[in-house]
């Protein structure tokens, strides 16, 4: 069931998130895995419709959208490639006219998720706060 963010969801979210990133993006050290976590609830959510996914009573996935752009899209590893991805995209799409993402180039999961589901490359860019590469992808 999507539904949308409320903050008794935090914890749920987070967790999704810290371990979604774990696998998407190996080359994140902690420290700024540390400071994104700190970001998501103070600077993140409060400039996002957030929407959730709940499998079970429990939030498994999200996506947080500002504007057109996807800013976030997280699931529980231990749930990919059940269609909750889709589903929120799905969700988001219904609510926009046009959906844009900027996903790290190293970050091969996401690139293809973005790629299956329609996306194409539209630019690339320097990520300030990791000085990792981005491509920003539209739909």
């Amino acid at each position: 069931m999507i539904r949308d963010y409320r903050e008794s969801d935090l914890s749920d979210l987070l967790d999704a998130w810290y371990e979604a990133s774990l696998i998407a993006h190996p080359f994140l050290d902690e420290a700024f895995l540390a400071t994104e976590r700190q970001n998501i609830p103070d600077l993140y959510l409060p400039n996002a419709e957030t929407w959730v996914y709940e499998h079970e009573g429990q939030v498994v996935g999200f996506i947080a959208m500002i504007g057109q752009e996807v800013g976030a899209i997280f699931v529980q590893p231990r749930l990919h490639s059940q269609g909750i991805g889709r589903a929120l995209m799905d969700y988001a799409r219904e609510r926009r006219d046009a959906l844009e993402v900027q996903v790290f180039t190293k970050n091969n999961i996401g690139r293809s998720f973005y790629s299956r589901y329609g996306f194409k490359e539209a630019g690339q860019s320097t990520h300030e706060s990791s000085g990792h590469d981005v491509i920003l992808m539209k739909l």
